[in-house]
């Protein structure tokens, strides 16, 4: 019954934006964490941005200045704003919930930046 719609991602050149958004529906055992998740191939899924349900943040060190997560708590729904986007940003992101029991996937959305 969990779900997770992501959109957003698209094909930018190397300093440009995009904005990624997620919004989970469902029920959920208990709702602690959602982020997003970079998967580039021959590498481990990395975190690459997370907001907890008390608010905090953790950024990745590769994004740290240029990546901005926020959340809509009420709609269960989580933003990943990029700037200043460099071709190593390049992959596939996945939304994330931690549902407390269970950790919930989207099905990834296509980020890649031209050089």
């Amino acid at each position: 019954q969990v779900q997770l719609m992501e959109s957003g991602g698209g094909l930018v050149q190397a300093g440009g934006s995009l904005r990624l958004s997620c919004a989970a529906s469902g029920i959920f055992f208990r709702l602690t964490s959602m982020g997003w998740y970079r998967q580039v191939p021959g590498k481990q899924r990395e975190l690459v941005a997370q907001i907890t349900s008390r608010g905090s943040t953790k950024y990745a060190d590769s994004v740290y200045g240029r990546f901005t997560i926020s959340g809509e708590s009420a709609k269960h729904t989580v933003y990943l704003q990029m700037n200043s986007l460099k071709p190593e940003d390049t992959g596939v992101y996945y939304c994330n919930v931690n549902g407390g029991l269970s950790d919930y996937w989207g099905q990834g959305t296509q980020v890649t930046v031209s050089s």
